[in-house]
């Protein structure tokens, strides 16, 4: 039981190191820089349809 311990605890160790590693790498910046804008979009869509800016 402890040996499946151990392996479970190291294959969840892996998979956060490969989360983390996706999640700051370089090429995904761009989508979450996209995806942190998408609330300000709706706003700009909505001045534009009203006339303002």
């Amino acid at each position: 039981m402890a040996m499946f311990n151990a392996i479970w605890t190291l294959v969840l160790f892996i998979m956060f190191v490969g989360i983390v590693l996706w999640a700051y790498s370089s090429s995904r910046k761009k989508d979450f820089e996209e995806a942190a804008n998408l609330p300000f979009a709706d706003e700009e869509q909505k001045l534009n349809k009203d006339g303002e800016k």
